[in-house]
């Protein structure tokens, strides 16, 4: 079982930055892909950006070029560097991990709101 804790949202003009960490549980961290998904009101989750256990990364193309994901293996932690901050990134940010050898994300964090004004 995997538990896994969004932080770092919060209310930014257009332009900002913010980061996001998502802290995983257990010592098995090495051996999952983690993603990031969002949802706004009244829209379907969509995905964001994912990392692999090896460090292969993808990006949905509203993001490519303005959100980096990357990992820390030693903290148990995923992070969502998001420069460049528009209007249409708000939503609720939610973690998400899957095993090395599964395309289904099974564990999913409760989410952290983030908001970008103007």
């Amino acid at each position: 079982q995997v538990q896994l804790v969004e932080s770092g949202g919060g209310l930014v003009q257009a332009g900002g930055t913010l980061r996001l960490s998502c802290a995983a549980s257990g010592r098995t961290f090495g051996n999952i892909n983690m993603g990031w998904f969002r949802q706004a009101p009244g829209k379907e989750r969509e995905f964001v950006t994912a990392v692999t256990w090896s460090g292969d990364t993808s990006h949905a193309d509203s993001v490519k070029g303005r959100f980096t994901i990357s990992r820390d293996n030693a903290k148990n932690t995923v992070y969502l560097q998001m420069n460049s901050l528009k209007p249409e990134d708000t939503a609720t940010y939610y973690c998400a991990a899957a095993w090395r050898w599964s395309a289904a994300y099974e564990y999913w964090g409760q989410g952290t709101q983030v908001t970008v004004s103007s």
